[in-house]
């Protein structure tokens, strides 16, 4: 409706323009007197200065209202109670669009209120800085965690504690750090995780930080306690025929309380002590073999990490694959892509790994008629280096995919039970992590994370 007024006042206008510049024309090529020309030219500079004058105040009116829109001001109001009908439908429209900015600014308050309050009410610290280290946004979690009041630049992190302020300063997009700092409240280990946005043209940095030290303490306690599970089974196991073979021997030289002479010790009874020493030699070495694997588990060397294409260590792999017992029954395939990956890591440390893990799948499969590995290396969704060893064997059940990396936790009658939790120790030496995920009589796929 707005338009329609505007476009026949300005029609109107140009009609009477148009004519009067016809009649100008006429007059003059008719050699009529000349003041009816003047006449005619001065009507129409008249109607021009009152099409600009009534175009000007139309667009004053729209730029002092997008003016005030800009500058917030809700208070703008247009009067309605004028005689021209575009005019007045004009400041009718502008008014209502007005309304509408006012309202979508309350619901933006009111959004923003909703979100401010729900930040303050979360467990995990939220902090929000710029480029220059400027924080524009800290809720009340995240400055009870690092004991302040105000938070208002990433250098107060300094005053509170160096490596925090050097962890915060240099974390990347989407990396996540662990850093321990003393409080008055004791020590606490933070989790740090990064998120980058983009808000008017302006880089910022979300960081959430966590509180896991009560969630740390809860799962060393429980690997504590499975890992004293499993070393009093192992060593009452190794025990236990050792306590009970060697009263069973003590009583074949013992007679009415007195030790046997020599006289009464015949042959049987000096094989029968020499096979039960030889029983109690070998769980005592079986046992000195327990400790010696829990030493290697527990005294593993620093990786020296140097940059190697996968393609080299596939190769090798391969090679020392044909000396796995039953390997040949059990087809093996690796994929690398791109082919000139690279990892940074100690090969022969992750060569070790994967070797394992080849031994756990060939044994797994080795009765499968159609048993097959297949390695996979390449890139995660991250764009992080990732290798995985899956086979088709019978795959891993629910209710012990957790203890499967327990130290000494084995359901192979001659495995020892280091084997996985060793290869997940040298994949946390590397900063890396070893992940599973098995689907029953289908899959079970192992992957090294770096």
């Amino acid at each position: 409706m707005i338009s329609r007024n505007l476009y026949f006042q300005i029609t109107v206008r140009v009609l009477l323009l148009t004519g009067i510049a016809l009649a100008a024309g006429w007059s003059f090529a008719s050699v009529k007197p000349f003041g009816l020309t003047a006449l005619f030219l001065a009507a129409e500079v008249l109607v021009v200065v009152k099409l600009i004058n009534y175009l000007n105040a139309t667009n004053r009116k729209l730029s002092y209202f997008l003016e005030a829109v800009r500058n917030n001001d809700s208070t703008l109001k247009f009067p309605t109670n004028i005689t021209g009908k575009p005019i007045r439908e004009l400041y009718q429209g502008l008014n209502k669009v007005n309304e509408q900015v006012q309202q979508l600014k309350i619901e933006n308050q009111q959004r923003e209120q909703y979100f401010q309050t729900l930040l303050e009410h979360v467990a995990t610290g939220i902090v929000t800085f710029n480029s220059k280290g400027f924080i524009l946004h800290a809720n009340t979690a995240s400055k009870r965690m690092l004991g302040v009041e105000v938070l208002t630049h990433i250098n107060q992190l300094e005053r509170i504690n160096r490596n925090l302020f050097q962890a915060v300063q240099n974390i990347k997009p989407f990396e996540q750090k662990l850093v321990t700092m003393p409080t008055e409240r004791g020590t606490i280990d933070l989790s740090l995780k990064s998120t980058s946005i983009k808000i008017r043209n302006d880089g910022l940095m979300l960081l959430s930080i966590q509180d896991i030290r009560n969630e740390l303490d809860e799962k060393e306690l429980d690997s504590w306690m499975k890992l004293i599970r499993v070393l009093m089974h192992e060593i009452m196991n190794s025990i236990a025929p050792i306590t009970s073979l060697s009263e069973s021997l003590s009583k074949f030289f013992t007679i009415d309380g007195r030790p046997a002479l020599p006289e009464e010790v015949d042959e049987k009874t000096i094989q029968t002590t020499i096979r039960g020493l030889n029983v109690i030699k070998e769980q005592g070495n079986g046992l000195i073999l327990f400790v010696e694997s829990y030493r290697k588990l527990t005294r593993l060397p620093k990786p020296d990490k140097k940059a190697f294409k996968f393609e080299d260590l596939a190769n090798r792999i391969k090679v020392l694959y044909l000396s796995l017992g039953n390997s040949d029954k059990v087809k093996l395939t690796v994929t690398v892509n791109p082919p000139e990956m690279e990892l940074f890591a100690d090969e022969n440390l992750i060569s070790q790994v994967l070797l394992n893990l080849l031994k756990n799948a060939v044994e797994a499969i080795s009765n499968h008629p159609e048993g097959r590995i297949h390695v996979i290396a390449g890139y995660s969704s991250n764009n992080r280096p990732e290798i995985c060893v899956a086979d088709n064997g019978p795959g891993i059940p629910n209710d012990i995919m957790e203890q499967i990396f327990v130290p000494f936790f084995t359901t192979r009658e001659n495995g020892s039970g280091i084997g996985l939790s060793l290869s997940r120790q040298i994949m946390r030496l590397h900063g890396g992590s070893l992940q599973v995920r098995s689907v029953p009589n289908k899959e079970t796929v192992f992957c090294l994370g770096f």
